[in-house]
C-alpha cells in the first residue's frame, strides 16, 4: 500500500479513495485509508487488482450506506468471495491499488453538500 497515493483534498469532490479492507459478509463493509466524505445513496465503482483478492468485486457498481468516516457498506453478499488482502510485497499486479470511485447518486445528496472546494 505504500506505493499508492490519493489526494485527501482534491479539487473535485467526492473523490476516489484507496481501499484498505473489505469484509466478507452481507452487507460487505468497505474501509478506506482516510475519511471518504461520502453520503448515503452514493453510487460507487470498486476497482480491485488481482493481487488483492476478492476479484468478484472488481468493477462492480453499488449504492452505499455510510457507517463511519472511513467505512461504508454495499448491498453485496461477499461471504463466498475470495478474501480481500493487500499484498505485503510487490507483485506484478501492484501497478494499481484497490480503490473506490464515486460514479453517481441515487438520492438528493447535492442538498447535503457541505463545502465548495472551488470557492
Amino acid at each position: 500500500m505504500s506505493t499508492c497515493f490519493a489526494d485527501q483534498s482534491p479539487t473535485y469532490q467526492p473523490a476516489m479513495r484507496l481501499i484498505s479492507a473489505i469484509t466478507r459478509g452481507y452487507p460487505a463493509e468497505v474501509t478506506t485509508t482516510f475519511d471518504h466524505d461520502y453520503v448515503d445513496g452514493m453510487i460507487v465503482r470498486l476497482y480491485i487488482p488481482q493481487g488483492d483478492g476478492m476479484q468478484q468485486l472488481d468493477r462492480q457498481v453499488a449504492e452505499i450506506t455510510v457507517t463511519g468516516s472511513t467505512t461504508f457498506t454495499i448491498p453485496v453478499d461477499t461471504t463466498s468471495f475470495d478474501a480481500f488482502a493487500i499484498p505485503g510485497s510487490p507483485s506484478r499486479h501492484t501497478f494499481t491499488c484497490a480503490q473506490v470511485v464515486p460514479v453517481g447518486q441515487s438520492t438528493n445528496a447535492l442538498a447535503a453538500t457541505t463545502r465548495n472546494v472551488l470557492g
